[in-house]
C-alpha cells in the first residue's frame, strides 16, 4: 500500500491539485461563497482521474501485482488526504479573515464559522459518494462521473444556502461569527466529520466492489 500510495503522489497526481490546494487563500476575499475554494479541489480530483484515463493509469497499475481493491484505496488515500489538507489549510485562513473584517457577516453566502466546516465535510462526502463509486463502475467514464456529481453538489449547495437566507431560528444558528454561539456549533462540525468517514468509506466499498467486476 505504501508503494501504491507513493505512485499515486508521484506518478497520478495532477498539477492543478496543489494549484488548487492553494487555493484555500480565497478563504481571505471578503463577502465571497466559502464552497468555491472546495468545488475546485473536487476539480482537481477530476483532473486526477482525467490525466490516469488519458494516461492508461489504469491498465498500467493493474499489470503490477497488487489487488483491485488495493488499487482503489491507494486512490481513496490519497483523496482523503487532499481533502484534508485543504481543510487544514483553510480554517485558520478562515479565522484570519474573520479577525481582519471584524467578524463582519459574509453577504455571499454562509459566515466562515465552525458549522460551515461541518458543512464543508458534508460536501466532500456527497462529491466522494457520487464521482467514485459511477468512476469506478466502468473505470473510464470520468466526464459521466462528474456530471452526476456536480449535479448532486449543486443541490446540496442550494439546500446549505438556503438554510442560510431563509430566515429562521437554524439561520441565525448557522450563520453567525458570534462567538457565544460556537460551542453550539460544534456538534455540527463533528456530526460532518463522521457523515464525512462513514460516506467515504462506503463510498470505498462500492467503488471497490464495481472496480472488482471491471474487465480491463
Amino acid at each position: 500500500m505504501k508503494n501504491l500510495l507513493y505512485k499515486e503522489f508521484k506518478l497520478a497526481s495532477h498539477p492543478t491539485t496543489y494549484l488548487f490546494l492553494a487555493l484555500c487563500a480565497m478563504m481571505l476575499i471578503p463577502n465571497y461563497p466559502g464552497y468555491v475554494a472546495f468545488m475546485y479541489v473536487c476539480l482537481s480530483i477530476f483532473f486526477i482521474f482525467l490525466g490516469g484515463r488519458e494516461n492508461k493509469d489504469i491498465f498500467y497499475t493493474a499489470l503490477l501485482p497488487v489487488r483491485k481493491r488495493d488499487i482503489v484505496k491507494a486512490r481513496f488515500v490519497m483523496i482523503v488526504i487532499i481533502q484534508l489538507v485543504q481543510i487544514a489549510l483553510a480554517a485558520p485562513l478562515a479565522a484570519l479573515a474573520n479577525r481582519l473584517y471584524h467578524n463582519a457577516p459574509n453577504l455571499a453566502g454562509i459566515d466562515l464559522n465552525v458549522a460551515f466546516f461541518g458543512s464543508v465535510f458534508i460536501f466532500y462526502a456527497v462529491f466522494n459518494i457520487t464521482f467514485l463509486p459511477i468512476f469506478y463502475h466502468r473505470a473510464y467514464k470520468v466526464g459521466v462521473a462528474l456530471s452526476y456529481a456536480g449535479l448532486a453538489l449543486l443541490i446540496y449547495y442550494v439546500v446549505a444556502e438556503l438554510l442560510v437566507w431563509i430566515p429562521s431560528p437554524v439561520s441565525q444558528f448557522l450563520d453567525t461569527l458570534d462567538p457565544a454561539v460556537m460551542p453550539a456549533q460544534l456538534p455540527i462540525l463533528f456530526g460532518g466529520l463522521l457523515i464525512w468517514i462513514v460516506v467515504t468509506l462506503l463510498a470505498y466499498r462500492m467503488s471497490a466492489a464495481n472496480f472488482e467486476k471491471v474487465d480491463l
